[in-house]
C-alpha cells in the first residue's frame, strides 16, 4: 500500500470515529441544548427550560411566579424576588448562612427547590422586623454585638429566633447544640449565645 493510501485510509478512519463520536454525542445531548445550540443562544440556554408555576407566600406578601424546576429557594429569594438578606455561603447546606422558615420551621433554602415549596409561607430576615420596630432578636443581637462581619448574621438570627421557639434555648450547652449549623467565621459565638438566652428569658413574643 502506497504512503498516500495509507494517508488516506487513516483519515478514513479518524473521519468515521469522529462522525461516529459526533452522532454518540447528540443522541445523548437533551432537545434543549440541541436547540440552544441550533438557534445560538447558548448564553440564555436556561430560558429553554420549561417554567413551572409556583404559588407562595414571602414575608406575608402572595406571589404567583413561574420558575425552573432545578432553581432553589435560595436563588428565588435573592434573584428574582431581590431578598437578599438571605446569604449565601457554603451552597451546601453547611453553613446556615442561607437560613429562612418555611412554615415556621427553620431550613437551609440552599438545598430546598423552590417548586417544593408550593403553597407554604416563607419568611426570611426582612420580615422579622415590624416597620422600623426591630424583631427582639434583631435588637438583642445589636445589644450583645452577636455578629462583626455581618454576612452570617441574617442566618443566625433566623435559627436563634427558630432554636428559641423550638424551646431548645434552656441553657447555654442546649443553644450552642441547637446552633451548631450555623457558622460564624469571626467567632462571635459567645455573643450570639448571650443574645438568644436574653431573648428567651425576656419573655417576649417571638
Amino acid at each position: 500500500m502506497s504512503e498516500i493510501d495509507t494517508n488516506q485510509s487513516g483519515d478514513t478512519r479518524r473521519d468515521f470515529l469522529k462522525k461516529t463520536s459526533l452522532f454518540t454525542a447528540l443522541s445523548l445531548t437533551p432537545i434543549t441544548v440541541l436547540k440552544a445550540a441550533d438557534q445560538k443562544v447558548d448564553e440564555r440556554f436556561a430560558d429553554l427550560f420549561e417554567k413551572i408555576p409556583l404559588n407562595l407566600k414571602v414575608n406575608n406578601k402572595p406571589y404567583a411566579l413561574k420558575v425552573e424546576p432545578r432553581v432553589t429557594l435560595l436563588d428565588l429569594l435573592r434573584e428574582q424576588l431581590h431578598l437578599t438578606g438571605t446569604k449565601k455561603g457554603c451552597d451546601h447546606g453547611q453553613c446556615g448562612a442561607c437560613t429562612v422558615h418555611v412554615d415556621g420551621v427553620r431550613v437551609n433554602s440552599c438545598l430546598s427547590l423552590a417548586v417544593m415549596n408550593e403553597g407554604k409561607s416563607i419568611t426570611t430576615i426582612e420580615g422579622l422586623a415590624k416597620g422600623d420596630e426591630l424583631h427582639p432578636m434583631q435588637a438583642a443581637f445589636i445589644k450583645h454585638d452577636g455578629f462583626q462581619c455581618g454576612y452570617c448574621t441574617p442566618g443566625q438570627i433566623m435559627s436563634a429566633v427558630a432554636c428559641v421557639r423550638e424551646g431548645h434555648a434552656n441553657s447555654k450547652d442546649e443553644i450552642r447544640e441547637y446552633m451548631s449549623g450555623n457558622v460564624c467565621r469571626c467567632g462571635a459565638y459567645p455573643n450570639i449565645v448571650d443574645a438568644i438566652q436574653e431573648v428567651k428569658e425576656g419573655g417576649k413574643a417571638i
